[in-house]
């Protein structure tokens, strides 16, 4: 990559964790995704991919928007450890402190959705936007809600995938994959719910039931969303949200749900309920602008 400077950063998610370096113009110029094992192993393999930037110290600054519930409170002592969470062996992983310890730079954390929100409303399907919403729809569900010049829920992060859903007619007995809840959105309707009903989510055909039954949950969530926040835009992406057509069943569901109420017609549905512009390097080129813009200046960014 010559002799130019570069900024780093990894969308940590549950599955994968996706490595990317940007040129100064914020241009992606070499990404590679990592499977997720032991936090050793992965935070390994990911050090080697930026190893060659940081030793030549052409890495800039360095960011990384992660899975959640992760401490991302920029005044705790613990500010970027993962907290409590089902995955193996990763509670209380310190992602902030491995990387800078060997990378030598300070890095910015967030959470995988604010990252990814940062980014649309940078650069992609929420700019111009003063709220907004992103649902990460994968192994697990999470959102970013952004408003009034900041994000809900500082100094910790809303933990939406966990909200209860009214049960869909067809779907009464399916057991929620989740250990706390017998109802949450993610236990019900993640990525891992669903291959856990019908198997791998992107070898279904599209007049697979279990669309109809996504389509009701996740919109009873943009509704959730719409209602509490009165967001200008709500962006759903992740995994599942590859099927191109879940998203218009989804507008059609949260169409009828609201029934008229507050005026909502169709084509402000259509102007409410996208998918990210950037699609799948939503996550990442977030992570890249937080380490950019620093740890204590990216809601001043959003603003």
């Amino acid at each position: 990559m010559g002799g130019k400077f570069y900024r780093g950063g990894i969308d940590a998610g549950g599955t994968t964790f996706k490595c990317g370096v940007a040129d100064e113009e914020g241009v992606l110029v070499q990404q590679c995704r990592v499977r997720v094992t032991s936090p050793t192993e992965t935070i390994s393999q990911c050090l080697e991919f930026f190893r060659p930037l940081y030793e030549s110290e052409r890495l800039r600054s360095f960011g990384i928007a992660s899975f959640g519930p992760i401490d991302v409170d920029l005044s705790s002592p613990d500010y970027g450890t993962i907290l409590s969470t089902p995955k193996p062996a990763w509670s209380h992983t310190n992602l902030r402190a491995a990387f800078e310890k060997t990378i030598g730079l300070p890095v910015a954390v967030d959470v995988d959705v604010n990252g990814a929100l940062l980014a649309e409303r940078t650069l992609g399907a929420a700019k111009g936007t003063k709220s907004a919403v992103y649902v990460t729809v994968g192994t697990g569900i999470g959102a970013s809600i952004f408003a009034n010049g900041s994000f809900l829920g500082r100094p910790v992060h809303p933990e939406f995938g966990h909200i209860p859903l009214r049960r869909n007619e067809q779907d009464k007995s399916f057991d929620c994959l989740c250990p706390f809840h017998s109802d949450c959105l993610e236990g019900m309707i993640s990525a891992k719910a669903v291959g856990a009903r019908v198997g791998e989510p992107s070898l279904l055909t599209e007049d697979d039931p279990v669309w109809e039954i996504a389509a009701d949950y996740l919109a009873q969530a943009c509704r959730s969303l719409y209602l509490t926040a009165r967001p200008e835009r709500i962006i759903l992406g992740g995994g599942l949200l590859l099927a191109p057509h879940l998203i218009g069943r989804i507008r059609h569901a949260f169409y009828d749900q609201m029934g008229g109420y507050l005026s909502m017609g169709w084509d402000a549905t259509v102007d409410l309920i996208t998918t990210p512009d950037l699609g799948d390097n939503a996550g990442l080129m977030g992570a890249i602008l937080l380490g950019k813009v620093g740890r204590s200046q990216h809601f001043a960014l959003l603003a």
